[in-house]
């Protein structure tokens, strides 16, 4: 019994131990230590905004070469896709009919001119005897009706001439007819360019509203895009109408093209002009520009996108994309104070800039804004910050 005695002082300390070391663990799994977050700094510079746009290419000039005459195709003289220069000759047509009524029609001609010979003969021969009789008939020695008969004679002969000479310029013009429809046996090209593939075959009957092929001037080629009005008026001042050369116009609004494949343009273009109207449907206005082509690697048909500066923000304020969150319509940003602890702020924003979002309201300069683990913290938290672990990229 006394050795019982002695070991409850020891299992009493013991317990009390225990007990001790239980609640230390308690009051440690109460209060965690803070959590990481990622934190960048609010900056403030100068950005430029962009408007990108989808665009279509076409020709500067889109020439559908229509043969003027009628006729059977005997033959196609230029390579399909190939360069094209103003009045070459693409197409020939069947000669030999319009040559035909070329040569007749100049026997005609000849026929009418033989006649206006004739004409000129007979009035020179009733002029010599109404001369002759003139006199005679004032001495009475002839009858006077024998001169009136000469007389009216010289008037028809003059009147024949008359109508033979006009009979001339009919046939000079049927000649001249004649000789264009030959002419237009060959089917030229109207403009410079890029000549298509030929919608017909060689034998085929062809007319006035056959299209045999198409050229397209492409250097400098046309490239269209449909802007918002609100754009629009931001580029309105910078646009104008003066007629100057095309690739030099409106140096104020410089244009830069991204191909379907991702790569950029490496020439500049420039606004030509904007159309007379906005959409109503859609609230945008096609803008029509030039770019220089010199390799004529634009081809019409092709898309791409248009890039332009369309206004600049001083002193703009600026935060990662991914520090912004949004609930029921606002944007929410969480900041970090001096004291670590955080605090949600309602923010208005505005365009976006590459992977940054510039803030009009809420924020200032230097302030720190959670960038990861914005979801898990919560006001007065206190959080342990750290640098960004991707630097953010500039605005572009």
């Amino acid at each position: 019994m006394t050795r019982w005695r002695s070991f409850i002082p020891a299992l009493i300390s013991l317990a009390l131990y225990g007990c001790s070391v239980n609640g230390s663990s308690s009051s440690k799994a109460q209060k965690p230590p803070p959590m990481d977050v990622e934190v960048a700094t609010v900056s403030q510079q100068d950005v430029p905004v962009y408007g990108n746009w989808v665009a279509t290419l076409d020709g500067y000039v889109n020439a559908n070469i229509q043969p003027q005459v009628s006729g059977y195709l005997i033959r196609q003289n230029y390579l399909e896709g190939s360069y094209v220069h103003k009045d070459d000759t693409l197409f020939e047509i069947d000669p030999r009919p319009f040559q035909a009524i070329l040569d007749q029609a100049k026997g005609q001609l000849a026929q009418a001119k033989g006649q206006v010979g004739q004409a000129e003969a007979q009035l020179r021969l009733t002029a010599i005897n109404v001369a002759r009789d003139r006199p005679l008939a004032a001495a009475r020695a002839i009858a006077q009706s024998q001169l009136d008969t000469e007389t009216q004679g010289q008037a028809q002969a003059e009147a024949t001439l008359k109508s033979a000479q006009a009979a001339v310029q009919a046939q000079e013009a049927n000649v001249e007819t004649a000789e264009l429809n030959l002419g237009f046996t060959h089917v030229r090209s109207l403009v410079d360019g890029i000549a298509g593939i030929a919608t017909t075959q060689i034998g085929n009957l062809v007319g006035p509203s056959t299209i045999l092929t198409s050229v397209s001037q492409v250097n400098p080629i046309k490239v269209y895009f449909p802007i918002p009005e609100q754009e629009y008026l931001l580029l309105a001042g910078r646009i104008s109408s003066k007629n100057v050369d095309l690739l030099r116009r409106n140096s104020s609004v410089p244009l830069q093209l991204t191909l379907s494949n991702g790569n950029t343009y490496p020439h500049e273009g420039r606004v030509i002009f904007a159309d007379r109207q906005v959409d109503p449907q859609t609230g945008t206005i096609r803008m029509v520009a030039a770019f220089p082509n010199p390799g004529n690697i634009l081809r019409p048909g092709q898309f791409g996108r248009v890039r332009a500066l369309t206004a600049m923000h001083r002193n703009a304020l600026l935060v990662p994309q991914r520090a912004v969150s949004q609930l029921q319509g606002r944007y929410l940003v969480a900041t970090v104070d001096q004291s670590n602890k955080v605090a949600t702020h309602n923010v208005e924003m505005g365009d976006r800039i590459g992977e940054m979002w510039v803030v009009n309201s809420g924020l200032n300069p230097g302030d720190r804004v959670v960038t990861e683990g914005v979801n898990k913290v919560r006001d007065g938290a206190v959080v342990n910050p750290k640098p960004e672990t991707k630097p953010s990229p500039e605005p572009r």
